[in-house]
């Protein structure tokens, strides 16, 4: 299975007593990572000013499996 796919999966519950039925299939779970570190980081030299600077980038290949909502951009 690859990253990000969805698990189906049925579940049988045990106890001193016996197995329960199979449940029904259901499907809530996905395999998720970190995402990749984004790509192609550049200055948009329209944008800078004496106390700004503009900057693009693009996502990595993977999101990991889960909606990207945020980006912290450090400088030295």
């Amino acid at each position: 299975m690859t990253w990000g796919s969805s698990v189906y999966a049925k579940v049988v519950a045990y106890n001193n007593y016996g197995d329960s039925p199979i449940s029904a299939v259901g499907n809530g779970a996905i395999l998720i990572t970190h995402p990749d570190a984004p790509i192609s980081l550049s200055e948009k030299y329209l944008l800078r000013s004496a106390t700004s600077l503009g900057l693009t980038w693009t996502a990595g290949a993977s999101n990991g499996g889960a909606a990207i909502f945020d980006y912290t951009v450090s400088y030295d």
